[in-house]
């Protein structure tokens, strides 16, 4: 028997959910939420894998594979001209969402120590 799959934290929402490039219909990609979070994680914020897992709750090799399958489906809507949507996924939001310190499950809050405590984010 399988194991079950073990939700992974986000602490991202995206405004946007949906791209669609200009005078095409060449079918669409589903990008799931987990999958955009390891992108923006590792690709944006610049974190190792193993950063990355830890804050996701999820083991590095998993979130190696699940950086692997989003960076496919995003070269196939860029290479193909499909429409990306974002959505779904096994995921549990982080309760400090938007305003979070990006330490979830990393340890402390960089500036006042406390467990993801929400009042500092990080700068950019």
């Amino acid at each position: 028997m399988a194991r079950p799959k073990k939700c992974r934290r986000i602490c991202f929402l995206p405004r946007e959910r949906e791209f669609v490039p200009a005078g095409t219909s060449g079918g669409e990609v589903a990008l799931t939420l987990d999958e955009l979070e390891t992108l923006r994680l590792l690709d944006v914020e610049g974190l190792t894998q193993e950063q990355c897992a830890r804050q996701m709750g999820v083991a590095r090799a998993t979130a190696a594979l699940i950086y692997d399958g989003a960076r496919a489906k995003v070269a196939q809507a860029l290479v193909y001209g499909k429409t990306l949507r974002i959505a779904g996924g096994d995921v549990t939001v982080c309760e400090h969402a938007g305003r979070c310190c990006g330490r979830c499950g990393a340890g402390r809050c960089h500036v006042c120590g406390e467990r993801t405590c929400g009042r500092h984010p990080k700068e950019d």
